[in-house]
């Protein structure tokens, strides 16, 4: 029996090249090379930014690894799409690593999960729910990377990761048709189903990327 093809859509594309090469800025960061900090501070004056409004950074954010598979290279919209996820997601990142000691991208950790983690753990902060509802009801792709940079500025200043790979998945889902209504579930979900004293805080710890 021969092995079935290895099928990957657009959105497994997406997270899959974010992941790796995050995964690889992040290591040679925090092991301090000159190569990987400069490339850091590069991509962060693209955060909140959607690709054609960057242009300095063609060449800086490996988005040539999602085009290396023909399902983008020959498709125009699936291409543009998982462009713009992947770019706002690496930026991001950029933006969040800035001065930290620690991997501020580590896997399983969802928007909603991070943003609840920047509250009291048995209360509401009402400012930072607005801010999360509001990139939550963003009516265009360039209102969703403003709003997102906020969040991120925040999760920041508090040392809190989030899972990029998987941002940049949701980030293309929610440019499809109905995609956005999935995401919003997805970050609704983990936002109410984080607990601080359930041991989530101790296993976001130890799952780095």
């Amino acid at each position: 029996m021969t092995a079935a093809p290895d099928v990957q859509q657009p959105a497994d594309l997406v997270e899959n090249a974010a992941g790796r090469f995050i995964a690889e800025v992040q290591q040679g960061c925090l092991a301090d090379r000159s190569a990987a900090v400069g490339a850091l501070a590069q991509l962060r004056r693209g955060a909140g930014k959607l690709p054609q409004d960057v242009p300095d950074l063609w060449g800086v954010t490996g988005a040539e690894r999602l085009f290396q598979h023909p399902l983008l290279s020959r498709d125009d919209q699936h291409a543009a799409h998982a462009e713009a996820a992947y770019v706002l997601a690496v930026t991001l990142y950029a933006l969040h690593q800035q001065s930290q000691g620690s991997p501020m991208h580590k896997k399983g950790v969802d928007l909603g999960q991070a943003v609840r983690r920047l509250m009291p753990p048995n209360d509401i902060d009402e400012p930072i729910r607005r801010r999360f509802v509001r990139a939550g009801t963003a009516a265009t792709p360039q209102a969703l990377a403003y709003r997102l940079r906020e969040i991120v500025s925040l999760l920041r200043g508090q040392g809190i990761p989030l899972d990029y790979g998987r941002l940049a998945r949701q980030l293309y889902h929610a440019q499809t048709p109905d995609g956005m209504s999935m995401v919003r579930r997805d970050w609704g979900r983990s936002f109410h189903t984080y607990k601080a004293d359930s041991g989530n805080d101790a296993s976001i710890d130890k799952d780095s990327a």
